[in-house]
């Protein structure tokens, strides 16, 4: 069992109102889970604002401190939290185990970060006084979480927020709550405060961040989520003219020039396709290669996604488990129907090995004709589509060819053409002869519509604080 965590403590929903949390390798609950409402989002709003003038107050050290206790307590259980991870969302424990110490890098990021906070004094052009800038804390913020990162895509946010000297209100996916609840247990172990981090887990979701959002009290709101629910947010937040920031879709174009190296353009390819089985939105979504290595390229994929081994994300061996949901699973399978009716041929793959589970196999497509839906929309999942392209600038135009702007992968032996290329690919990140680009010293986000704002880096804590101008003459 499983409760709502406001004010420091595990309480129940206030309509005794719990949902079931499914493990999607199997179909069975996992854990009953308190659903929160209306009246426990406003307690928790509450507990928020009642926290908030003394950590705001809080030495930049001692919260610094406090997370870097966080970090190493997350290491030190991040067998745990992968098994948790793994049970609820899916994913294979290697990549489980991964998240979380990429999810703990944050903490431990924004504990160095949090003493690093400054001002500037500058005299006015006029001379007729000083300029004197400092940054406090931005206020209350409503965190709303995704299912594929249940742990990094928290922490990605509770890590700056805290070092700002906010406090906060977490929403996590109701798909994912556990490890969201299994940190605010680890995060009052490390010493924060009563009331600084809420969790409130709930399946209305829509009615609880919208009283959230309503509140005159709140300031911040930090989503991650899809590019359509972060419209419908971002006019919700217009109501109260909140601070926002926006972490959304993304449909990452991975390109293959004739003169890259092969070897280290497929490892590449594993690594942006597979993470998560696909579930992710820096995931590669369209595959580019240019025409004289197209078919190597697509066939050596092929060999290699096709020798994973698929099952249930706790087995030993597994390098793909299912994904989350039954919808998730129904709509990868749509959109491969789709391209192959529309001409795509199945290299590997192209199916669901258990049509009971939450299954889907690795699969390659080549011939994809442009008009393909998968294309067009975010896949997520173990699916790619194999493109190919003459020149330069076809690749270029293939690869801005959507309302989408978060990563953009690409592979040449011609660091000028590697450079030159990056700069006219419209994505806030660009992987060169690499296939990971997260990082927590990295400012993460996306252009059009893949968000607003950064998270990571030093410009993550910015988008917790606000400037403070002082007309001052001495």
């Amino acid at each position: 069992m499983r409760d709502l965590f406001i004010g420091g403590q595990f309480v129940p929903a206030s309509d005794g109102g719990r949902f079931e949390v499914i493990d999607p390798a199997t179909g069975d609950v996992l854990q009953n889970v308190a659903d929160g409402t209306v009246e426990d989002a406003i307690a928790a709003v509450d507990a928020a604002a009642a926290a908030a003038p003394a950590w705001a107050a809080t030495a930049p050290r001692e919260r610094g401190e406090i997370l870097r206790r966080a970090y190493q307590l997350m290491t030190e259980s991040a067998g745990e939290l992968a098994r948790l991870i793994s049970q609820e969302n899916g994913k294979a424990l290697p990549d489980a185990l991964g998240e979380v110490l990429y999810a703990a890098e944050f903490f431990r990021w924004y504990s160095e970060e949090a003493v690093r906070v400054q001002g500037t004094l500058a005299t006015a052009p006029s001379g007729a006084n000083k300029i004197l800038v400092q940054h406090q804390p931005i206020g209350i913020c409503v965190l709303v979480t995704p299912w594929n990162f249940p742990a990094a895509m928290a922490t990605r946010k509770i890590g700056p927020a805290l070092a700002a000297g906010c406090t906060m209100v977490l929403k996590p996916a109701s798909d994912t709550p556990l490890t969201a609840l299994a940190l605010a247990r680890l995060l009052a172990t490390a010493g924060v405060p009563d009331g600084v981090v809420n969790v409130l887990p709930a399946r209305r979701s829509g009615a609880v961040v919208s009283a959230m959002l309503h509140d005159d009290r709140v300031r911040k709101l930090s989503f991650t989520g899809s590019t359509e629910v972060g419209r419908v947010l971002l006019r919700e937040a217009a109501d109260q003219v909140l601070n926002v920031s926006m972490e959304l879709g993304g449909n990452a174009p991975f390109l293959v020039f004739a003169d890259a190296d092969l070897d280290a353009a497929i490892e590449g390819a594993m690594i942006a396709k597979m993470r998560n089985a696909g579930e992710a939105c820096t995931s590669a979504n369209r595959f580019y290669v240019q025409a004289p290595v197209a078919e190597e390229f697509a066939l050596r994929l092929a060999s290699r996604m096709s020798a994973l081994k698929v099952g249930a994300g706790t087995a030993n061996g597994v390098q793909v488990g299912p994904l989350v949901n039954r919808e998730a699973v129904e709509k990868v399978e749509e959109l491969v129907k789709d391209a192959v009716t529309r001409g795509a041929t199945v290299v590997t793959g192209g199916g669901r090995p258990d049509p009971e589970g939450f299954f889907y196999e690795p699969t390659v497509l080549t011939s994809v004709p442009p008009e393909a839906t998968l294309l067009r929309e975010e896949i997520f999942g173990p699916v790619a589509p194999v493109v190919s392209f003459d020149t330069e600038d076809e690749a270029i135009r293939l690869a801005n060819d959507t309302e989408y702007g978060l990563v953009a992968y690409l592979y040449t032996g011609d660091l000028a053409r590697g450079l030159r290329v990056s700069e006219r690919l419209e994505a806030g990140m660009i992987g060169l002869n690499r296939g990971l680009v997260s990082d927590p010293a990295a400012p993460f986000g996306g252009v059009k519509q893949s968000g607003i704002g950064r998270e990571g880096g030093h410009e993550g804590i910015l988008d917790y604080l606000e400037a403070k101008y002082v007309a001052v003459s001495w």
